[in-house]
């Protein structure tokens, strides 16, 4: 059987020496990177795409919230012109009622007016035939 190798202080110090190394090498080479103009070239670009691609994300928003407020004003107009309709509708049939009332009374009057005119004739009738007995 093979036994566990156990580094000693040391090896493992070492070891993370190197590592701190490699990633200082890593980041220096990045930053030389930055410096490149073809690096440079690429952030732009991809900047620029970056922020086509917000301006776009803007303009779908704007363009939803318009839609939004077009179909909301849509609808309150044709709440408005459903209410405007139901009013004429209500002031037709009072209207209705109101002339149908006055008919009514205009019918009733008339049958007063020949009652009193067929009483009136009536009594003058009576009157001749007594005046004609005397």
């Amino acid at each position: 059987m093979q036994t566990k190798k156990l580094f000693d202080f040391n090896e493992r110090k070492n070891a993370a020496e190197e590592a701190r190394k490699a990633a200082a090498e890593k980041f220096a080479s990045m930053k030389a990177r930055l410096d490149d103009p073809e690096v440079q070239k690429r952030m732009a670009e991809q900047k620029a795409i970056a922020e086509a691609r917000a301006a776009r994300e803007a303009e779908k928003r704007a363009a939803r919230l318009a839609e939004k407020r077009a179909e909301q004003a849509a609808r309150e107009a044709a709440k408005r012109e459903a209410e405007r309709k139901a009013q004429e509708e209500l002031a037709i049939r009072r209207a209705a009622e109101i002339e149908a009332a006055n008919a009514a009374a205009r019918r009733a009057a008339d049958q007063r007016n020949r009652a009193h005119t067929l009483a009136a004739a009536h009594k003058a009738m009576q009157d001749a035939r007594k005046a004609r007995q005397r």
